[in-house]
């Protein structure tokens, strides 16, 4: 009768605002978002603050090649002749005067020291001259001896801003350090030994004032960057950056796509303004979904990655290699967005969680763009080598700033990057599987298979009355 089901449907109604209301008034309620946002935004501060405020606090290793290449002369005043090489005693002065657990100078060839620099696994070199212990001697004698002016011997520190422009102006930060306390004590040895000398051949000579302010600060320290970066790089933040948007576009595109196709595919529902949308669900497989959405990414990203290109060119930024760049970063975007997409398929909403934590707030502090991993404590080293930010990094810095040479992290990004498109194949397909083979199909709670969801039995108005 239709007063029976009005009664029973005010009935309804105050049953389940009794439950709203209770649901409403529980500390757990209020409680769980609060403290879930908590939990995130503080692992993203303490990662992003813990490595970025003071990088030369957290030196581990930060390689610098030292390049000594100093043939010797007569030192001044010996008698008998001896022959020195200040070159040797500047090394053994730079390894003892560090921590070598923070700096790691690293004694080489200028060959070695090149390709360092070219593949960036060194983020500076200090090179000693063949002469630079002619230079220094020829230089002690002219201060005492009239005559035209004397260049200064040279010691040249190469930084490195293709590997990071942090890192370089960490090196040259060293630098500067280390070849201040060079010739300082350099400065005091060599005026003693002029002092000695003029003492015993010459005693009512003294040291002009001009010369001893030449000997006190005798080697001309010269900073050179090696293979300057082109205008249109962002002084080296640009590949970074671009690393950034193809995991962004890889993580916030599949989020996208997994929440439209299941509300297309009747799964979840709608909401858009006021409208609430929830299509009839469609026959299909937890697999045949996540198989849906895998294809949905590879097609974005090659569209995404062409954009990214494109705007690029539009902005100034120096791309040697457009194809390889497009390739990588479809390639890139679909690992990402494959891996994300199969995560929430197996830990549903838990999932997008899970996808921040990997990609965002792990992944950048980790990726060694901004802080090089050298100058961050090394928890962000253990992290960079599942956190796929840094992969990422490795392979465009690769394109961007040496020419896509294999060697200079591009063949270790990539096959790290097909590595994470196999195993979020693998990980999705087989979990979803067994969600199927076991009967998990994603169905309200309440009804069966079959039967229509709450909300459609609560709208239909063409049953008859009772």
């Amino acid at each position: 009768m239709p007063g029976a089901q009005r009664n029973e449907s005010d009935t309804s109604a105050r049953r389940t605002m009794g439950t709203g209301r209770e649901v409403l008034l529980t500390a757990r309620f209020w409680l769980a978002p609060i403290l879930l946002v908590v939990l995130v935004m503080s692992s993203l501060a303490a990662l992003y603050m813990g490595g970025l405020l003071d990088p030369t606090r957290n030196l581990n290793e930060f390689p610098v090649a030292v390049v000594n290449q100093d043939e010797g002369d007569v030192q001044v005043g010996s008698d008998p002749p001896q022959h020195v090489v200040i070159g040797d005693q500047i090394v053994d002065g730079l390894e003892a005067g560090v921590d070598p657990e923070k700096i790691a100078f690293e004694p080489m060839g200028i060959a070695q020291a090149q390709q360092g620099l070219d593949d960036a696994s060194l983020y500076g070199s200090i090179v000693i001259p063949s002469d630079f212990t002619k230079r220094l001697m020829i230089l002690a004698q002219a201060s005492v001896v009239p005559g035209d002016d004397i260049e200064r011997p040279v010691i040249t520190v190469y930084t490195n801003p293709r590997a990071g422009t942090l890192g370089a102006n960490i090196a040259r930060q060293i630098g500067q350090q280390a070849m201040d306390t060079v010739n300082q004590r350099i400065g005091e040895q060599v005026s003693t030994q002029v002092t000695d000398q003029l003492a015993a051949t010459a005693p009512d000579l003294q040291l002009s004032g001009a010369s001893k302010i030449v000997l006190s600060e005798p080697v001309d320290v010269r900073f050179v960057e090696h293979a300057p970066l082109p205008d249109g790089t962002g002084y080296g933040l640009a590949a970074f950056y671009y690393a950034l948007l193809l995991v962004l576009a890889g993580f916030t595109g599949a989020t996208i796509i997994n929440t439209l196709v299941d509300g297309l595919l009747g799964f979840t529902p709608t909401e858009i303004g006021p409208l609430y949308l929830h299509n009839e669900s469609v026959p299909v497989s937890r697999l045949q979904t996540t198989v849906v959405k895998w294809v949905i990414v590879v097609l974005m990203s090659m569209v995404v990655s062409g954009i990214y290109v494109w705007v690029g060119h539009i902005f100034g930024l120096p791309i040697p290699q457009n194809f390889s760049l497009w390739l990588y970063g479809m390639l890139t975007i679909s690992a990402v967005g494959i891996t994300s997409i199969s995560t929430m398929a197996v830990f549903g909403n838990i999932g997008l969680l899970v996808n921040l934590f990997v990609f965002i707030i792990i992944g950048l502090p980790s990726s060694g763009g901004t802080i090089p991993l050298d100058a961050a404590p090394k928890l962000y080293s253990v992290l960079a080598d599942f956190a796929p930010m840094h992969q990422v990094y490795l392979g465009v810095r690769g394109l961007l700033f040496f020419n896509g040479a294999p060697g200079n992290g591009l063949l270790h990004g990539t096959w790290m990057t097909i590595l994470g498109v196999a195993v979020g194949l693998v990980f999705g397909a087989a979990v979803t599987a067994y969600y199927d083979w076991r009967g998990l199909h994603r169905t309200h709670k309440s009804v069966q298979p079959g039967e229509p969801l709450p909300a459609e039995a609560a709208t239909r108005t063409d049953q008859p009355d009772a």
